[in-house]
């Protein structure tokens, strides 16, 4: 037998997959049939997820493990900060480390264990970067600029101005009131640039940001190969960035920044050091349920046998969300 685990970041659910347990990894063709049967909300497993987390043997020297993220849809993510939180969690509590490297598929990045952030809410800060800003990054195509910081881009959507840069996922960020959040133009915007179109053509993660005031931020995402989700950690962390540089006097550097989303609440703090950016992103890691399923079963993404073993954390997570009041206030306006 063998143990897969259900966890969150801000509500951002995945599967964990430890390769390193297993007497024959998943092939590539069995990882994305998998990937794309669990996390089916219809008929997967647990009311299914946003993407599975592979953990392999690092690639890269000093690293304590590979992480990979395979998205609903069966691509593979460059990052996912929410989900890196579960795998530090996870990985610390396998080898007993607070601090290490997990190496993922651009760069190795520094994650380290986190106060909690209430009573059996566990929390973990891990790196984001690198940062890039050059088109060629994301990429994008045909709209008039070599980077695109806080421009007006009317062949996206009229009227707004958006900031686009990777961190190394590619995201498009635009700052405006409640209510454009609230509407349709995010799913527009998001379903037009991640089918076929003439200006990214690899899709993109387009997030809606609300400046809430200085050092805090309402951000609602369309991931590119998920959809809408309750939240994005590099979104999050791109927004913050954007925040920082283009609207100084209130998204301050080298200080904790409160992100809230649909899922709860998460922290950032952008630093710039000597010429580099880079984002720590700091939240909750919560294990809802932990799986246990036979290896042959696994490698057919057969469910039938499956057995879950449901923890207590969600209700203390859910705890901790409904204290908080710019999160409920947003949520029920």
């Amino acid at each position: 037998m063998t143990t897969l685990y259900k966890v969150h970041g801000s509500q951002n659910h995945f599967f964990i997959l430890d390769q390193t347990e297993l007497n024959t990894p998943l092939s590539e063709s069995e990882l994305i049939t998998l990937t794309k049967k669990i996390t089916n909300p219809q008929n997967g497993l647990l009311n299914g997820a946003d993407g599975v987390l592979v953990i392999n043997k690092a690639t890269r020297d000093g690293a304590l493990a590979q992480m990979r993220v395979i998205n609903a849809d069966g691509s593979e993510a460059s990052m996912c900060g929410n989900g890196l939180r579960t795998v530090a969690r996870y990985l610390s509590e396998k080898y007993h480390q607070d601090s290490f490297l997990v190496d993922t598929m651009n760069s190795n990045l520094r994650v380290r264990k986190y106060d909690d952030l209430a009573v059996r809410v566990h929390a973990f800060a891990v790196e984001i970067s690198p940062v890039l800003f050059n088109k060629e990054a994301l990429p994008f195509q045909n709209l008039g600029h070599d980077r695109i910081i806080d421009q007006y881009l009317p062949e996206i959507y009229p009227g707004l101005r958006f900031t686009s840069l990777a961190v190394p996922n590619p995201h498009l960020i635009s700052f405006m009131n409640q209510a454009q959040i609230e509407s349709n133009i995010l799913k527009e915007v998001g379903e037009y640039l991640n089918n076929e179109n003439p200006y990214f053509s690899d899709g993109v993660n387009v997030n809606f940001v609300q400046i809430i005031g200085e050092n805090q931020l309402f951000v609602r995402t369309y991931e590119r190969g998920v959809g809408f989700t309750n939240a994005c950690g590099t979104g999050m962390s791109a927004s913050s960035l954007a925040f920082c540089l283009t609207h100084p006097k209130k998204g301050i550097f080298n200080q904790k920044i409160d992100v809230y989303n649909p899922g709860g609440k998460v922290q950032t703090i952008v630093h710039h050091e000597n010429h580099y950016y880079w984002i720590e992103l700091i939240g909750n890691a919560t294990f809802t349920d932990q799986i246990e399923i036979s290896e042959s079963d696994l490698h057919q993404a057969e469910f039938a046998n499956v057995k879950v073993k449901s923890t207590d954390e969600e209700k203390y997570y859910q705890q901790f969300s409904n204290h908080l009041p710019l999160f409920n206030n947003l949520q029920a306006n």
